[in-house]
């Protein structure tokens, strides 16, 4: 059985969709920002929240705008400048989607299906399939932000992190998928590898560390027997 419930809390509203089963119910949330728009923080909790917010950089926002209309292309249009505006443009997860996608040649993307969908739980998933994408791509976990950071706007310094730290892997792979300006990002160090031979390898086992002490010049010129009184001139 489908049942359609409508929950108001002041200004917002959201609507969920509920079917019963024998085994089990399922609710979807569906378009509304209800969840981006929680109540005003009070306290030590708002006081968090400020410091996050602070963090946000206003002019690093800019140079993300113009990386992900150049790389996306097409007709994508640029958000109003601010914190807010950039979470709106990039919540639904489209952008996001498109944005993976665009670093992969063609017949290749690793997120086949991007869904236009007003439901708050689809939008979400689009957001983790690129997170988990992104991570796959080459960023490394500390620099993922969360779902949730996006989604509510909680740390959308965060969410700069993450896509900065996408456009330096992008730039660093060079495989010429880049657009946009190469000094928007640093190059990520690379690892020098180095290949030895068993002889050389069979060779270092025989040194001595510096960290040891050094061996070289050391005699017993000098040294008396044990038990046995030492000459003193």
């Amino acid at each position: 059985m489908l049942v359609w419930v409508r929950i108001f809390s002041g200004n917002n509203a959201v609507t969920l969709r509920v079917t019963y089963t024998t085994t089990y119910t399922v609710l979807d949330c569906l378009g509304s920002h209800a969840m981006a728009n929680r109540g005003p923080s009070y306290g030590l909790s708002r006081e968090v929240q400020e410091k996050i917010e602070q963090k946000y950089d206003a002019s690093l926002e800019q140079r993300l705008v113009d990386w992900i209309v150049s790389q996306c292309g097409g007709n994508l249009e640029k958000p109003q400048a601010g914190r807010q505006n950039f979470q709106k443009w990039l919540m639904d997860g489209t952008i996001l989607c498109r944005l993976i996608n665009s670093l992969y040649p063609r017949g290749k993307e690793p997120i086949r299906k991007i869904p236009d969908t007003q439901m708050a739980f689809k939008q979400m998933e689009k957001i983790s399939q690129f997170l988990q994408a992104a991570e796959a791509y080459g960023v490394t976990s500390t620099d993922i932000f969360q779902t949730v950071d996006l989604w509510e706007g909680k740390d959308m310094a965060a969410v700069q992190r993450t896509l900065m730290a996408l456009g330096s892997v992008a730039v660093t792979k060079d495989d010429g998928q880049y657009r946009g300006d190469r000094d928007w990002f640093h190059r990520k160090a690379q690892a020098y590898r180095r290949e030895f031979t068993e002889e050389q390898l069979r060779q270092g086992e025989s040194l001595i560390g510096l960290q040891m002490g050094s061996n070289r010049g050391a005699s017993q010129a000098g040294m008396t027997g044990y038990g046995m009184h030492r000459q003193i001139m």
